[in-house]
């Protein structure tokens, strides 16, 4: 064989990773792009200035290695948390990665692996099923009904039938953006515990822009659940890779025996520090998305798309015929949204005003052309 035709299919990698994709979103070169749901509007100057202040302070110790436990960094989290959450919890309840990515990948290093399980509720966000893969945990795909919630009596059953040890729950859900009613968390907590009993991991990445608010006061008495958050959407730190959980501290000393040592860098911890200061100007730009949400939500069906219900800061939209000539058709126009491989249906990110009307008339010119065609 030549070295030139040497590829990754020749390379003795696990046999559940032959044949499978990386995670990804087209990044091209477009006037609006509306597809990886980041937030649109750059951080206010105040807080720049303050993160070139805690950075340049943290530079000065760059020769010795950062807090191992990310002491100051869980205590701001807390204190986040409890103000805005809905429940109190410490330091001691908090856990912090490089994003939610790493923290979910610790938590399945911890409870899952090889001889163990995990059940999602798809679609739902496909980094669960690839981290699950990674981490040598088996994958099983569990039920919802058409309109994308969880059908409770079907998963009921495949929690009891397949006894996983982790299960998954994303609310809001992406990429349909749907909140799960915390009835339903609990039903499906239950479930878990009277069949393993199990980890529930509730997957909050976009709560700060739901309509229902956070699932973290059910943490009180419930030790194997775990509430997962992120500073990438509703602070606009996408860049900052900073991701956390809340559960109870016997989770947090858990996820320890798996974590590299000194996993988050002097230099991140200082930059979502001085994120927290700002927290306030930081989720008064979530109030603009939610409305500029809302107006997606309402624009859209008034152009005549189906829509499902959003607590997400994106809107899930069809139906088409051909979703992926859809997407192609919309990006002609100078917009990027996202295909995500649910049939039938496109996800868009909500942006500034601008950027949504640009979505908003290519929506419109798009919906012409297919009653012109017919």
């Amino acid at each position: 064989m030549s070295f030139e035709s040497f590829g990754i299919e020749d390379l003795p990698i696990r046999d559940e990773l032959r044949g499978k994709s990386p995670y990804g979103a087209p990044q091209l070169d477009v006037p609006v792009r509306l597809n990886t749901n980041e937030n649109p509007y750059p951080l206010p100057e105040p807080l720049v200035e303050r993160i070139a202040e805690r950075v340049r302070e943290a530079a000065r110790a760059l020769n010795r290695y950062p807090d191992r436990d990310a002491v100051e960094l869980r205590t701001r989290l807390a204190e986040y948390l409890t103000r805005t959450g809905g429940h109190p919890v410490g330091a001691g309840n908090v856990w912090a990665a490089n994003g939610s990515n790493e923290v979910i990948q610790q938590l399945l290093q911890t409870f899952g692996g090889p001889g163990r399980s995990a059940i999602g509720f798809e679609p739902s966000y496909s980094m669960h099923a690839l981290i699950a893969r990674g981490t040598g945990t088996r994958w099983i795909t569990g039920p919802r009904d058409e309109d994308f919630t969880i059908d409770l009596p079907a998963a009921e059953k495949a929690i009891a039938e397949h006894r996983p040890d982790v299960v998954f729950v994303t609310t809001p859900n992406n990429p349909t953006g749907g909140a799960v009613p915390s009835e339903t968390v609990l039903a499906l907590y239950e479930a878990a515990q009277a069949a393993k009993p199990s980890m529930v991991i509730v997957d909050e990445a976009y709560v700060e822009f739901s309509h229902k608010g956070s699932l973290l006061p059910l943490l009180e008495g419930r030790p194997n659940l775990v509430i997962s958050r992120t500073m990438s959407k509703a602070f606009g730190a996408a860049g900052l890779r900073l991701g956390y959980f809340a559960a109870h501290p016997a989770v947090v000393d858990a996820v320890q025996l798996v974590r590299l040592p000194y996993h988050l860098s002097s230099i991140t911890q200082a930059t979502a520090l001085a994120a927290l200061e700002h927290t306030d100007t930081l989720l008064g730009y979530v109030e603009q998305l939610k409305s500029e949400r809302d107006r997606l939500v309402a624009e859209l069906r008034a152009a005549g798309y189906e829509v499902t219900e959003s607590d997400a800061n994106f809107v899930q939209f069809g139906r088409f015929a051909d979703s992926h000539a859809a997407w192609r058709k919309i990006l002609d126009r100078g917009v990027l949204v996202r295909d995500n491989g649910v049939p039938g249906w496109l996800r868009v990110t909500a942006g500034t005003p601008a950027e949504n009307d640009a979505f908003l008339d290519a929506i419109r010119e798009l919906k012409k052309e297919q009653e012109q065609s017919t």
